[in-house]
């Protein structure tokens, strides 16, 4: 036996948790897909030109936030691998996410106009 497991006889339980921790997270991931996609068909967000999502609504600004801070993070890594800037990145996604929207999405274009999917 591990000297782990003799120190900690709830190492079943510890692992318990781990695993379901892992679970959770993954179903996280899953929900927020889900609620973007929902909160993109009630009309309060809409998908840019840049790549950035836009609270179409104030009751979703933190949301929209949250997204577009884990974009950021995504759109500075492929700019570092690439060589590129940032913003290339972000208008080369914006263009996958636009394809990949569900009809109905709110569209922001370069010009400031908003039209539906």
């Amino acid at each position: 036996m591990s000297a782990i497991v003799k120190a900690n006889p709830f190492w079943k339980l510890s692992v318990l948790v781990i695993l379901l921790g892992g679970f959770l997270l993954v179903g996280m991931g899953s929900a927020q897909a889900q609620s973007l996609d929902e909160l993109r068909a009630s009309g309060q967000m809409g998908e840019a030109f840049d790549g950035y999502a836009r609270a179409r609504a104030q009751s979703v600004k933190a949301i929209v936030d949250d997204i577009n801070a884990k974009r950021r993070t995504i759109y500075q890594d492929r700019a570092k691998q690439q060589g590129i800037s940032a913003a290339q990145v972000g208008q080369v996604y914006a263009a996958k996410i636009i394809e990949k929207a569900p009809a109905g999405t709110w569209l922001l274009s370069q010009d400031g106009t908003w039209r539906q999917k």
